[in-house]
């Protein structure tokens, strides 16, 4: 089969799930006129954007073989960062530059340490968890920075909250850097290496690939959208809160995953990701407008984590199993 019609077809998947999610809460006589609105579907995408840019990074990462769990922390400090910087009276196009730039820092180290010592990205990025989520604190004073009103709360700002049009600024930057990226992944040198790296990173060296150098990159580029994630927390909920984002690395693992990315790596897309950032969203809407208790949202949503991880072990071993006959 042709290797775009089979991620085409690969690529259908993620959406006919997303379709069986929407039908579930659309077969409910009571939430369908409130959940089938436009206005809800402007929440719905609203509430997308974080996971979605974060799940932009994490595409990268995870194809290229590796993990980072100190996303939450991340987006937590970012948020901070930027509040302290309006609070400080920074000009907003600055703000937006070094809040995003943080987030590639704290990419570039974790990128850093893994190359350099060879380490496993998950040790690494779980305990860089720790020092970035004790540095939001630290900079917040563990407490919520509350600057004053500000043109950056108007990124996630929802205007004609009943209708869908207009849609917030930040669904628009998602869905752009939605399209760069896809270009990034599939069309240019440094995709094509991704793709490798997660492959087989013995035989990426043996081809020439720099690993070392190609890790960092990933691993900064990923930070770079984790910053931008941190200030599209902060525009929504205008200040910066240490505390907030706790648990949203599973969120994001999660859409990718069920995007179709595989865990063991080489295999992902940005296309499925986005799809699956998007199923997570429908998922804690349906079930907040089915009423539902958020412990029993926690537990959905863990379980499609767990199937998610099931599905792709599956294509695994059926990919193994055609390869061997």
């Amino acid at each position: 089969m042709n290797p775009r019609i089979a991620r085409f077809l690969s690529a259908l998947g993620p959406l006919f799930g997303l379709l069986f999610v929407i039908g579930i809460f659309s077969a409910s006589e009571e939430v369908r006129p409130y959940f089938l609105t436009g206005g809800n579907f402007k929440i719905i995408l609203t509430q997308t954007v974080i996971v979605a840019i974060g799940a932009l990074g994490m595409t990268l990462i995870i194809v290229s073989g590796g993990i980072d769990l100190s996303v939450g922390s991340v987006v937590a400090l970012t948020s901070v960062f930027a509040a302290k910087m309006v609070l400080q009276g920074f000009d907003p196009v600055v703000v937006v530059l070094l809040t995003v730039l943080m987030g590639g820092f704290i990419g570039c180290v974790n990128g850093t340490i893994i190359a350099s010592f060879r380490m496993m990205p998950f040790i690494v990025t779980l305990g860089m968890m720790g020092v970035v989520r004790g540095a939001a604190k630290w900079m917040g004073n563990n407490q919520t920075v509350n600057p004053p009103k500000n043109p950056l709360n108007a990124l996630m700002a929802l205007s004609k909250p009943q209708e869908l049009i207009p849609l917030p600024m930040g669904v628009w930057v998602a869905a752009a850097l939605a399209v760069i990226m896809a270009v990034v992944l599939r069309q240019t040198v440094f995709g094509r290496y991704i793709f490798a790296l997660g492959s087989n990173e013995a035989t990426a060296r043996l081809c020439g690939i720099r690993v070392a150098r190609q890790k960092i990159l990933i691993y900064a580029l990923a930070g770079l959208f984790f910053g931008l994630s941190g200030l599209m927390q902060f525009s929504r909920l205008t200040q910066g809160d240490p505390s907030v984002a706790v648990g949203l690395e599973l969120d994001i693992i999660a859409a990718v995953v069920i995007g179709g990315a595989s865990l063991s790596g080489g295999t992902g897309s940005i296309l499925g990701s986005m799809i699956g950032a998007l199923m997570m969203a429908v998922l804690r809407n349906g079930s907040n407008q089915m009423g539902m208790p958020t412990y029993m949202q926690e537990i959905i949503i863990g379980i499609v984590i767990v199937l998610a991880v099931g599905l792709d072990k599956w294509r695994q071993s059926r990919g193994v199993r055609q390869t061997g006959s």
